[in-house]
């Protein structure tokens, strides 16, 4: 019988074997090293955008407080300016004496009529003054007469007399103060 000596085929399969084997696995590994820096980077790629959205939010966070601070200074001089209007809105409705019965008299007083004394005691008002015309005076009467703050007006002295080259009408009224009733008490304002 004739011996074959296999040996050889064998060993070269085995080599052939364990050579395929390591080009498989020097493959394989190639092949996972380019997934994980793919991945790597890939992950690298998302760390970098999601710093930069974060600089972007945060830049526009910053923005929104200055905004958010310039409204809250508004609000609070809003605040102050209703608080003012208030005050005032109060001093208007509360002024009565003098002062309110002068405002009145200023509104009530026709152009190219002045007035050169006022006086007042109790219940009994007295004006002197110039106008050009009577007509002026007794417009200024009726206007007196129909006002809130002065009743039975009565024209005491009305008698010509000359300016600087000019003729004019000097006159003294007599009148009384409406007697107001006092304001009833009111609430503070206020939240």
């Amino acid at each position: 019988m004739i011996k074959i000596n296999l040996l050889p085929v064998r060993a070269a399969k085995k080599k052939e074997t364990a050579i395929q084997q390591i080009v498989i696995a020097g493959v394989v590994f190639v092949l996972v090293a380019l997934v994980a820096v793919s991945f790597y980077v890939f992950e690298r790629m998302q760390i970098a955008e999601a710093k930069n959205e974060i600089t972007a939010a945060n830049k526009k966070i910053n923005e929104l407080k200055l905004k958010i601070g310039k409204l809250e200074e508004l609000k609070a001089t809003k605040e102050q300016v209703r608080k003012k209007l208030e005050i005032l809105a109060q001093l208007r409705k509360n002024k009565t004496g003098p002062a309110q019965r002068l405002a009145s008299l200023s509104d009530l007083t026709p152009d190219q009529l002045w007035l050169t004394n006022y006086s007042e005691s109790a219940q009994d008002v007295k004006i002197s003054g110039i106008a050009f015309t009577e007509d002026l005076i007794a417009q200024y009467m009726k206007a007196l007469e129909a006002s809130k703050d002065f009743m039975a007006v009565e024209l005491v002295v009305s008698e010509q007399m000359e300016l600087a080259g000019t003729k004019l009408k000097r006159f003294d009224l007599a009148m009384k103060l409406e007697s107001a009733l006092p304001p009833p008490p009111t609430a503070p304002v206020g939240k």
